[in-house]
């Protein structure tokens, strides 16, 4: 039986593409450069702010001062509007309520600074029910290295072996593994569009395709 549900946050707990479509498309505005496609921004939500601002300026390569500096305007304003459409995915909080029931912690491990982590969780009323946050300035090594996985678990006295880790990209499901936890792959998040042909490649323990069948497979898992 296992004791505990970690998520990962953009594309698994939480939909924020929707701000981040939002802001890509008013950034390009303002600079009159070409708009992305709403599903290529999608695609890079997880990949960080240096990819969502590369979407931008697809010419430049990470390290380029111009970039860098957008980087920080796409940032700067990100933090301003990090909740206006977004919003748990659906059915994700009748899941976070299951776990509650049951005494079952659930905990965020994100590659997503903590200021904004931490502003999200605060607008969403999520801060005061996660009973561990870990973000990349808590670890020296982030995912897919196993380091922001053990750090949890000892956070929440548990082996990694009795977790649940929940994620919607291969380091998530890295990351994971390299922990020992069991891994769910969260099909309905935002995959890189180059691996979606084979989840199964992924390694992950489970696979679903929505909430619902995620919130069925962990109440088997802790029962």
């Amino acid at each position: 039986m296992k004791k505990a549900v970690l998520f990962d946050l953009d594309g698994t707990l939480a939909d924020t593409a929707a701000d981040f479509i939002r802001i890509i498309q008013q950034i390009c505005k303002e600079l009159g450069r070409p708009i992305p496609a709403e599903d290529a921004i999608r695609a890079q939500v997880s990949e960080g702010a240096r990819a969502m601002v590369q979407l931008v300026y697809p010419e430049l390569n990470q390290d380029d001062a111009t970039l860098l500096k957008y980087r920080q305007h796409f940032l700067d304003v990100y933090e301003q509007q990090v909740v206006v459409d977004t919003e748990l995915f659906a059915g994700m909080y009748p899941l976070l309520e299951m776990l509650e029931k049951e005494n079952i912690p659930w905990g965020i491990v994100t590659n997503k600074p903590r200021y904004l982590t931490e502003k999200l969780l605060n607008e969403l009323k999520l801060n005061t029910r996660c009973a561990v946050l870990v973000c990349p300035q808590d670890v020296k090594h982030t995912k897919p290295d196993p380091e922001p996985m053990y750090l949890a678990a000892n956070t929440l006295n548990l082996s990694s072996e009795d977790i649940i880790y929940v994620g919607d990209h291969p380091r998530d499901i890295d990351a994971g593994n390299n922990a020992n936890m069991l891994t769910i792959l969260a099909a309905y998040g935002y995959l890189p569009p180059n691996m979606k042909d084979n989840l199964n490649a992924w390694g992950a323990d489970i696979i679903v395709q929505n909430v619902e069948q995620l919130h069925l497979e962990i109440a088997k898992q802790i029962s």
